[in-house]
């Protein structure tokens, strides 16, 4: 008898990790004088705020006998090394060791590419050691210095590979039973952009007309109905969210960064950054209050997330279905950050835009929610709303 049970299957994990700018959290954690340890690509970073002003990441063990910098102190433009003293400045050249007459030519460690954007601190990590190309960009939030409530910040820990992360920017169904609860659709319109270095995810609450393209970046908050979320990946670990929601009687202009710091092929450091567009008819302690209150609700949302991937397993051929959305493509994109420059095929950067018809899914989880919801009014549970 022919076995018909679909097989699931994964090839091992490599170890080679995305080639990328990736996040190292609020720069203002590196500003304190001392060096930090940062685990990150299967190795460990020592970054630094030298006595000029500049920020430095370089490898964290000494090249001399294999003391950890991070131990040290920051001496000038250089970090000292806390074995025997040995300096490093910030392009990874040693510049002094204060017993030595010479320093030996070959005295030179790995420096990190460092770029700072709305005062938030990204790495450069390539497997090639090649310079980052100019235009791949991580775009800031204009007018974030003064339009926007400072950083709520969190770090989470995750013990999974960031792909899992990355599949939800396609994933359609789960917005329903993973954020709305099984009680709030969330998801009426959804689409997906795929060009060069960028995936975006454009997503509509409501079902409506409109006088735009529902696939424009940019749309004005007072044209939407509901929510409506402009999501995008720019390269493989910096994910920008622009979220309009509508709460206590205003559209709200929030932003989400969920940025991907690899500590190794099964482990994954996510900085999450949430801010919210400021009112001006508002104190600063009304708004501070305004942004809290958005922020504990957009990372409660994105939390959510993380106990399945806790506790799925890794599937490289998953059973997709007509009302999933373009898993396979997103993963096509995806793969061009693991694979050398050379080796990057155009079917992997290619513009393709796919619009997801969630007409039916929408009536079948507006029945889903009425069973929902009187399953909780009967057992004496508020209703949950996202």
């Amino acid at each position: 008898m022919t076995d018909d049970v679909y097989q699931l299957t994964a090839a091992p994990l490599s170890k080679r990790l995305a080639r990328g700018w990736h996040c190292l959290g609020p720069a203002a954690r590196y500003a304190d004088g001392q060096p930090h340890k940062v685990e990150a690509f299967n190795t460990q970073l020592v970054v630094f705020r030298t006595e000029s002003g500049a920020l430095a990441a370089l490898n964290d063990f000494c090249p001399h006998m294999g003391a950890a910098l991070s131990e040290g102190r920051v001496r000038g433009d250089s970090v000292a090394c806390p074995f025997h003293d040995w300096r490093w400045g910030q392009d990874g050249r040693c510049t002094g060791i204060p017993y030595a007459k010479r320093i030996p030519p070959r005295a030179r460690t790995r420096s990190w590419p460092l770029k700072v954007v709305d005062r938030v601190l990204y790495v450069w990590h390539d497997p090639e050691r090649k310079p980052p190309p100019v235009e791949i960009t991580l775009p800031g939030i204009e007018g974030f210095e003064t339009d926007y409530a400072d950083w709520s910040y969190s770090l989470h820990r995750i013990a999974t590979n960031p792909r899992e992360l990355v599949d939800n920017l396609v994933d359609v169904a789960h917005f329903f039973y993973v954020h709305g609860q099984g009680v709030n659709r969330l998801c009426a319109f959804f689409g997906n952009r795929f060009e060069g270095h960028v995936a975006w995810q454009i997503l509509e609450s409501e079902p409506h007309e409109g006088n735009y393209d529902k696939m424009q970046i940019g749309v004005a908050a007072e044209q939407v109905v509901g929510r409506r979320t402009e999501t995008a990946y720019f390269g493989p670990a910096y994910l920008k969210s622009r979220l309009l929601i509508p709460f206590e009687d205003e559209m709200t202009e929030n932003y989400i960064i969920l940025a991907q710091q690899p500590i190794n092929e099964t482990e994954f450091d996510l900085h999450m950054l949430i801010t919210t567009r400021k009112r001006p008819d508002l104190t600063d302690e009304q708004n501070n209050l305004r942004a809290a209150q958005m922020a504990e609700m957009l990372r409660m949302g994105t939390l959510q997330d993380v106990h399945i991937w806790k506790t799925k397993t890794r599937i490289d051929n998953p059973l997709l279905c007509d009302g999933d959305g373009p898993i396979y493509q997103l993963r096509r994109w995806y793969e061009q950050f693991f694979v050398n420059i050379a080796d990057v095929t155009p079917q992997m950067t290619q513009r393709e835009e796919i619009i997801t018809d969630t007409r039916y899914a929408y009536e079948v989880w507006g029945r889903q929610s009425e069973e929902r919801i009187a399953e909780l009014e009967a057992a004496g549970i508020s209703v949950p709303i996202y």
